[in-house]
């Protein structure tokens, strides 16, 4: 099965967590979601959510970005979504995909649960 994952150059977590999985067979593909040709639509949003096993968005914002793009403890899940879509920049990074499930590295070693 393949793995995707959705990297952050810029971030050092995201950086150590491919390191990580590299470390341990893992390859994956890389989904720089920071980059406009490569940002995250709303319904693929919605698909991590659900394969985070995650009922809200909230599970995978990155709160200390959020107060930057107006969104605070009132905002709804759509406008969350709306938002991490339109600003890749408060999804916290970084996550792994493998099929149906995701895996939040927060910390990066939860991401080794997928393999």
């Amino acid at each position: 099965m393949t793995y995707t994952y959705l990297h952050h150059s810029g971030c050092s977590t995201s950086r150590k967590g491919l390191a990580l999985l590299q470390e341990n067979g893992i390859d994956p593909k890389i989904r720089k979601y920071m980059n406009a040709s490569e940002q995250l639509g709303e319904s693929e949003l919605r698909d991590i959510a659900k394969k985070l096993g995650a009922d809200s968005p909230r599970a995978f914002l990155r709160d200390k970005n959020a107060t930057d793009v107006g969104i605070d403890a009132t905002s709804t899940d759509d406008e969350i979504y709306a938002a991490m879509a339109a600003n890749p920049k408060i999804i916290q990074r970084p996550i792994l995909i493998k099929g149906k499930k995701a895996a939040l590295g927060r910390p990066i070693e939860t991401m080794l649960e997928l393999k």
